[in-house]
């Protein structure tokens, strides 16, 4: 037989009672955490949250009640939960990786289905629904029919949020600073370069606006 210590293995009767105390402090660990989140306590004494609770978002400028589960994403609370719902936030990945779900969280962009509702509460929310300006478009969507800028729909409202967000934020952006705004987006019907063109033309826009 070996010698256990040239195999980079060391079979001591030390190292094994080592290893086996490590396993079950870590077990010990483990079975607090569960305890203390049974007691409905997370850490520092925060609460844990079970159920349904009601609270108040607000969306497109006006405030709503809506019950939501703590883990309900801010995606499910608008399609799912308000009445009437605000399904032009489309759900397409729910986990991040398409874009279709972009809403301005603070005038900033954001992925809806990795936002909880509830982290939600005190912030000013913006959906498709709420970026025109009554029967006044924003330049972003004008483009984007102007210039045919969608096929199937489904990826478009992503695009025209995560757009309107960086030209409100930088009229002047440039066309490499567009194509990085929308990075995160994705058209599985190919029409990027219809995309692009309404971006330049919504920036034209919104500088001749500015001047």
């Amino acid at each position: 037989m070996g010698d256990p210590k040239r195999s980079g293995v060391d079979l001591s009767r030390r190292g094994f009672l080592k290893s086996a105390g490590g396993l079950a402090a870590g077990g010990a660990l483990g079975e607090s955490a569960l305890s203390a989140a049974n007691s409905g306590l997370l850490g520092d004494g925060v609460e844990r949250l079970s159920g349904e609770v009601e609270i108040e978002l607000t969306l497109n400028g006006a405030k709503r009640k809506v019950k939501v589960e703590p883990r309900t994403t801010l995606l499910s609370a608008l399609r799912e939960r308000i009445e009437p719902p605000l399904s032009g936030t489309k759900e397409v990945c729910d986990m991040g990786s398409c874009g279709a779900c972009t809403v301005h969280v603070d005038q900033k962009p954001a992925y809806a289905c990795l936002l909880l509702a509830v982290d939600c509460v005190g912030k000013s929310i913006t959906t498709i629904e709420g970026l025109a300006k009554g029967d006044e478009l924003h330049p972003v969507q004008k483009a984007f029919c102007e210039h045919d800028a969608l096929m199937c729909g489904f990826c478009t409202p992503g695009f025209v949020m995560a757009l309107s967000a960086c030209l409100d934020a930088k009229p002047e952006a440039t066309l490499d600073e567009l194509k990085e705004a929308c990075a995160g987006n994705v058209c599985r019907c190919g029409t990027y370069p219809h995309i692009f063109e309404a971006a330049v033309a919504a920036q034209r826009a919104k500088q001749g606006a500015k001047r």
